[in-house]
């Protein structure tokens, strides 16, 4: 590992609608305390601004990937997503990021810890922070990463080459955090669900809401603000997360009938900014859920004729894909997958403050 004035090498990418700086694991300190206090000082944290840094200033663009070879079979690499506050000095790995994981395989190949094969490459991706598997197959035609293409995404201009993800059905985290599928805390009912990503669901008309409100709106609804923190609080323990008040997960989204030919409609609380689109796991959580008959936004959700789902949310649609045995008690999930793009931005040396 590098530091101070020689730099640390670093590439930042786009994966799906957010942005992160990748790491190789053996470019930063192995001590965790080394490790974070380097990242804040290359994100420019704290600060709201991170003038000083290279985070943007938005919990979406202060967020860090961190990639190894995995120690052998069924993966190709491991990938550690890390949450940079923006104005607060923290760094946690207790949530993952699907939108980051877009550009995890791009990344292993461009780094060397997988080689291109042929047109497309398929890199099977653990996912640290939850135990997840993940598989990213994308274009590599002539041996190179292919950025450009015509794959566009809602929350991102233009359009760039598609990253399809799928994600290995069976981890150690349990469907339904609870064990119920629908619980009530404070009188409000939810849903508590983590296929990839922990999520209180609520029907935005259980807060007051219509569930189509612009983000700037939300945001600057202090007495919903209150009602959400103290709704994350309570079911953050009844998920087993115990206190999250300083925690980055649960996530609560608030669930509405779709108004834009979607599945449903979706205002995600992340966990105090309001999301401008929506999360991969996040969307791919709230998509499970809302399969689960008695669930919190089954019965405002448009029936899809497949596993597709297109969740709506401020910036547009994020479609998924999810196939669920409601039947098994519990709910298990058979498949869940999703398209995305990522593209690299610059490759080269940081240097921390």
């Amino acid at each position: 590992m590098t530091g101070g004035s020689t730099g640390v090498r670093c590439m930042l990418m786009r994966g799906g609608t957010s942005k992160g700086a990748y790491f190789l694991a053996r470019d930063l300190p192995d001590d965790r305390a080394e490790r974070d206090d380097l990242l804040l000082r290359i994100m420019g944290s704290p600060d709201p601004r991170q003038i000083d840094g290279i985070g943007g200033a938005h919990p979406l663009t202060s967020k860090v990937a961190v990639v190894s070879p995995s120690a052998g079979p069924p993966t190709d690499v491991d990938y550690l997503f890390l949450q940079v506050g923006v104005d607060a000095p923290t760094v946690s790995d207790r949530q993952n990021c699907g939108n980051l994981l877009a550009g995890v395989g791009p990344f292993a190949v461009e780094r060397g810890l997988v080689p291109a094969a042929g047109q497309q490459t398929r890199v099977r991706i653990r996912m640290l922070n939850t135990g997840g598997i993940a598989t990213a197959a994308f274009s590599t035609p002539g041996g190179t990463v292919r950025y450009a293409g015509d794959t566009a995404i809602d929350g991102v201009p233009g359009t760039a080459s598609a990253v399809v993800l799928d994600f290995a059905a069976g981890t150690s985290v349990p469907l339904l955090l609870t064990g119920n599928v629908r619980d009530v805390f404070g009188g409000i009912p939810v849903t508590c669900v983590d296929n990839g990503m922990p999520v209180v669901v609520v029907a935005a008309s259980s807060l007051g809401r219509t569930g189509y409100e612009p983000v700037a709106e939300l945001e600057g609804d202090a007495a919903l603000g209150e009602r959400v923190r103290v709704l994350r609080l309570e079911a953050g323990k009844a998920m087993g997360l115990g206190d999250v008040s300083d925690a980055t997960v649960p996530k609560v989204s608030l669930v509405a009938a779709p108004v834009s030919g979607g599945t449903i409609c979706t205002r995600t609380f992340i966990p105090v900014r309001v999301h401008q689109t929506i999360g991969v796991l996040g969307a791919v959580s709230v998509g499970t859920a809302i399969l689960l008959d008695g669930a919190v936004g089954h019965d405002l959700a448009v029936p899809a004729a497949g596993p597709r789902l297109g969740i709506e949310h401020p910036g547009g649609i994020t479609q998924v894909e999810v196939e669920v045995d409601a039947g098994a008690q519990p709910p298990r999930v058979l498949r869940s997958g999703v398209v995305r793009t990522a593209r690299r931005l610059f490759d080269g040396t940081v240097y921390p403050r």
